[in-house]
């Protein structure tokens, strides 16, 4: 498969992420998740922020499905991606790795962990140029329920 064909399928994946995380079946979600990770991994032009995206929307969809120890783990990856290589980041990416620790402390049932990130995914957030993509994160930061 060439890099060109991991993009597509990679960027293909993601958006299906989201259409069976609505949807009946938990299972499959998970699976378009780490497939479209995998395929960002092999896709052409693919960078940290990639990655960090990937598991961004691993955890995501792990703590939606109220599965902690793999949210966290995503989550946890997802950070040390985005503050591995800041330089690789849009100023959206710090934030949201907030965002998915705080979510998935709260699908672990530790608040005081989950308003920690929040505070810091909001001030993060702060720093964000666009105001569409702020008030976007914002939003998200606010809907978290600590």
């Amino acid at each position: 498969m060439s890099p060109d064909e991991h993009r597509r399928l990679g960027i293909e994946l993601y958006n299906r992420t989201w259409e069976l995380l609505a949807g009946a079946d938990p299972d499959e979600a998970v699976d378009a998740a780490h497939a479209s990770a995998h395929h960002w991994r092999h896709a052409a032009g693919a960078t940290a922020a990639n990655r960090a995206r990937s598991h961004w929307l691993c955890s995501h969809v792990y703590a939606v499905l109220g599965r902690p120890e793999p949210a966290l783990h995503h989550a946890e990856r997802c950070l040390a991606i985005v503050e591995g290589a800041p330089s690789e980041m849009e100023d959206f990416d710090l934030p949201s790795a907030h965002e998915a620790l705080a979510r998935a402390y709260v699908a672990a049932g530790n608040a005081a962990e989950a308003r920690i990130h929040v505070e810091l995914g909001r001030a993060a957030a702060a720093e964000i140029a666009d105001a569409e993509e702020r008030e976007q994160l914002e939003s998200q930061l606010a809907g978290i329920p600590v």
